[in-house]
């Protein structure tokens, strides 16, 4: 019976809790689909980070965004954090990622998780197929709230990424 009584209380609490969500306005259904010729390609630099992003823009989305991400053959992302939760879908292609001190691998239908402010870089394995992703994060959410960041260390990987860290610790103790 406890358990029963449990599984009442509970649905009478999210009972409670339901309000409708919030809608698109109507004058801003023109932008409920965006095609994909309407997605701006753009390249953040070799140096810095080496994957092509596609942001989707013109969808009127109020908390979260959404980008295409490709990684060329044998390449990688840049090492970075940021305070956002983000959620990678494996188009196509295989690689890993470092999240922090631990490495996933992940093929074409995988879904991969990057924790807020964990280091952590993504690598296509293929030496001849790009990596296509779709991605998920939680950015412009923390931007309404003036509390997004996002950090970058570059072609790095986490071993080097770690002794990069101690040199600037040992500079700040001085």
């Amino acid at each position: 019976m406890v358990k029963d009584e449990s599984l009442a209380e509970f649905r009478k609490v999210i009972s409670e809790q339901r309000k409708p969500l919030p809608r698109v306005p109507e004058d801003e259904w023109d932008h409920v689909v965006v095609h994909a010729d309407e997605i701006p390609w753009y390249s953040p630099g070799k140096e810095t980070n080496p994957s092509r992003l596609g942001p989707v823009l013109r969808l009127p989305v109020k908390s979260f965004e959404i980008f295409l991400q490709e990684i060329e053959a044998g390449s990688a992302s840049d090492m970075q954090r940021h305070h956002h939760e983000s959620v990678h879908y494996v188009m196509s292609g295989t690689g890993y990622s470092e999240i922090g001190d631990k490495t996933y691998h992940w093929s074409t239908g995988d879904f991969v998780y990057t924790p807020p402010m964990v280091w952590h870089r993504h690598y296509n394995s293929s030496q001849e197929e790009p990596v296509r992703m779709f991605l998920v994060e939680n950015s412009k959410l923390l931007e309404h709230l003036g509390l997004n960041y996002r950090e970058s260390e570059g072609s790095i990987d986490y071993t080097e990424l770690q002794e990069r860290l101690k040199e600037k610790n040992a500079e700040l103790r001085r």
